[in-house]
């Protein structure tokens, strides 16, 4: 068994220094792999006599040992990997494949994002009523991050239905006080692209975020973010999830005074709820 399986199945009984300790274990395996015990302690603020324990509980003598295979792990990471990822023909030169894939596109993303663009979304999405999302199914996950992260920033934010009465109903109710945010991956819901015509026939503020500018929705947006295209899906996915952490960062900078204390706020209000109700 493995020091990370290990941590995984001891993890869900460990008091909270043991708990800090695994997760940086599994997080930044790299960094551990060259402190030393009192370093590493120093690092999360906690007694070098707990990485000992912590070590010890796991199954191992000491911290040395425990460190020695993250060190093969590491090592495995810079030497063996490389090599395998050569062979096309292997779950290692597949998946070397695929970040491949990803990295270039979000290069590609990067250098003809039009940040012009960005700047005039976050000027409209400051002065919105409401931020509508209309997302075809490839690009809900996405959605739902950006409903996430707004509402941390306490703007009125909902992902509306997807259904064609439901668009319909969307839009009827929509005023040129609220904004009609499309997103699309795919191309799979064309009514988005009609209900995002329809607003801007109504004077109602509209913008896209896509994987590809050739995309329905950018037609009808006052505003549009467009992803590098490419022939994948799961990499159109991964493309429009980077511009919206781009644009989250953004107005994270704009809207500063917005953020400020939301999550420690989240955090104490969800203790509050987990408590027993007398």
């Amino acid at each position: 068994m493995s020091y990370e399986e290990r941590i995984r199945q001891e993890r869900p009984n460990m008091s909270k220094s043991f708990a800090k300790l695994a997760d940086f274990l599994l997080d930044s395996y790299v960094e551990a792999a060259f402190m030393t015990a009192s370093e590493l302690a120093h690092a999360l603020n906690l007694d070098a006599a707990t990485v000992v324990r912590f070590s010890q509980h796991l199954g191992y003598t000491g911290f040395p040992k425990l460190q020695r295979e993250i060190r093969q792990r590491v090592k495995n990471d810079l030497l063996i990997k490389p090599q395998r990822a050569e062979s096309p023909d292997s779950i290692t030169g597949v998946v070397s494949q695929a970040m491949n894939e990803v990295s270039i596109a979000l290069e590609q993303t990067r250098i003809s994002l039009d940040t012009d663009a960005m700047e005039r979304l976050v000027e409209q999405i400051g002065k919105s009523r409401r931020i509508i999302v209309l997302a075809e199914g490839p690009a809900q996950p996405t959605a739902y991050s950006l409903v996430l992260f707004m509402e941390e920033g306490g703007f009125p934010i909902y992902i509306a239905r997807s259904g064609i009465a439901d668009l319909a109903r969307t839009v009827n109710t929509a005023t040129g006080q609220d904004l009609l945010l499309a997103m699309e991956v795919a191309g799979q819901s064309p009514y988005i692209a009609r209900a995002m015509e329809e607003g801007q026939l109504r004077k109602i503020p509209t913008a896209a975020i896509v994987a590809s500018a050739s995309l329905a929705s950018a037609r009808y947006a006052d505003v549009v973010l467009a992803a590098a295209s490419h022939p994948s899906l799961g990499v159109g996915i991964v493309s429009i999830e980077t511009i919206v952490y781009a644009l989250s960062q953004v107005l994270r900078w704009r809207f500063a005074d917005r953020f400020a204390g939301t999550e420690q706020a989240i955090s104490h209000l969800s203790e509050k709820i987990q408590r027993p109700i007398d």
